[in-house]
């Protein structure tokens, strides 16, 4: 629970702050206007004048997160006049999922919001723009940038992860369905059987292990830059 040691005054920053504690703790599905008003010691009406409901809750964690984001490159090292873009680019990557890690419940939540904050085209900026310092026209700079997709963020949208966005509750599938299920979608589920990870590698979804991102991150930026040559 997130207690104050003394009567602060609410503001935005405040309530979104409690809110990550929250959800950081125990998941998506238990953040609720009320929940989150407990946590404060406030009415939860007295939320509604930093925040516009429940979707403006939802919104405010998006872009929290892309503040810890812009915080956590702000700790790079500056580059150097000679180095390679692609370690820039990976870097960049790596910090923002490091991110993503202290709060697994980002990623679907990302995915299910209508609205994109500012904080989101300016951290695809300074990626553009490494790029363009490297060389790439803005032609294989937006290619870039579609490969790249949500890695720049930190996380890969994964096709089979049946995470619900909208509570970030798994819904596991039963014995019983994955034997039906094989019996139609036989190399699905091995792939499945074979690649979820219990030895506890850093996971965003069932397949999601560092070494997998750092596999797919080189692999696009290889290829990128073979393109570039």
């Amino acid at each position: 629970m997130v207690a104050r040691t003394r009567r602060e005054p609410l503001s935005r920053e405040l309530v979104l702050s409690a809110a990550v504690a929250l959800v950081d703790t125990d998941g998506l599905q238990a953040l609720t206007m009320r929940r989150l008003a407990a946590e404060l010691g406030v009415e939860a009406m007295s939320l509604y004048h930093h925040l516009p409901g429940k979707n403006g809750l939802l919104d405010g964690l998006v872009e929290t997160v892309i503040g810890e984001i812009d915080v956590a490159m702000g700790h790079l090292p500056d580059a150097a006049a000679d180095q390679d873009w692609r370690v820039a680019v990976r870097q960049r990557c790596l910090v923002a999922r490091e991110v993503m890690l202290r709060h697994p419940w980002a990623p679907p939540l990302f995915g299910s919001r209508t609205t994109i904050p500012a904080g989101v085209y300016l951290h695809y900026e300074k990626i553009l723009a490494t790029l363009i310092a490297a060389g790439f026209s803005y032609h294989l700079a937006h290619r870039a940038l579609h490969a790249l997709g949500s890695m720049a963020l930190g996380f890969v949208q994964e096709p089979f992860n049946p995470a619900a966005a909208a509570d970030g509750a798994d819904v596991e599938p039963s014995e019983a369905e994955l034997t039906q299920m094989a019996n139609v979608l036989p190399h699905l589920i091995a792939m499945v059987a074979a690649e979820s990870h219990t030895d506890g590698a850093p996971t965003l979804g069932w397949c999601d292990s560092q070494a997998e991102f750092e596999f797919t991150l080189d692999l696009l930026l290889d290829g990128l830059a073979r393109h570039l040559g």
